[in-house]
């Protein structure tokens, strides 16, 4: 059975048909994802998210393109999500100087420690969980923050001390568990 024929089962209404198309081309896109972020766990979040977003969308697909190309396209979209989001992660643990810490000794706990970051972010004031997230985030200049938050950049500045103050001692309190 064609990729069409599934697709036009799906939108008929036979939406288990759709795992006849998760089954035929999961392997090459975990193979993809894999290479692409170099992370198993990663890897699988972004194939999951991928044929989600896929299924939701399958309306929108055209037949003028294979189904494989398109659903490779929404992807890789959702490799580039993922790496974007790790960078952000190692930027915030590289700026609080936590990958030498004893807080963290070694690689694995600063990856396994995302989960208390995205916590402890969100105990911050929100002027300072704000000025973090455009500047690590967003990767803005104060410049560019101080245009958008109609705050003074040395205000801004102060904010992301604070808040990297407040990080390192809310972290320490994790680790310290």
């Amino acid at each position: 059975m064609t990729d069409r024929a599934i697709i036009q089962e799906v939108l008929a209404g036979d939406v288990e048909a759709y795992s006849r198309l998760v089954d035929r081309h999961y392997d090459r896109c975990a193979r993809i994802a894999m290479r692409i972020l170099g992370n198993r766990e990663d890897a699988e979040e972004a194939v999951q998210d991928a044929f989600l977003r896929a299924f939701r969308a399958l309306a929108s697909y055209e037949d003028r393109e294979r189904f494989s190309a398109w659903l490779s396209r929404i992807l890789i979209n959702q490799c580039r999500t993922i790496r974007a989001r790790v960078q952000r992660h190692e930027e915030v643990f590289s700026h609080l100087d936590l990958a030498d810490a004893e807080l963290f000794a070694d690689a694995e706990s600063v990856e396994n420690a995302w989960p208390d970051l995205d916590r402890a972010l969100a105990q911050l004031p929100a002027d300072q969980r704000e000025a973090v997230v455009l500047r690590y985030s967003d990767d803005l200049t104060y410049e560019e923050m101080a245009r958008i938050t109609g705050a003074g950049q040395s205000a801004l500045k102060m904010r992301v001390q604070r808040a990297f103050a407040r990080l390192r001692a809310l972290l320490q309190e994790v680790s310290n568990v």
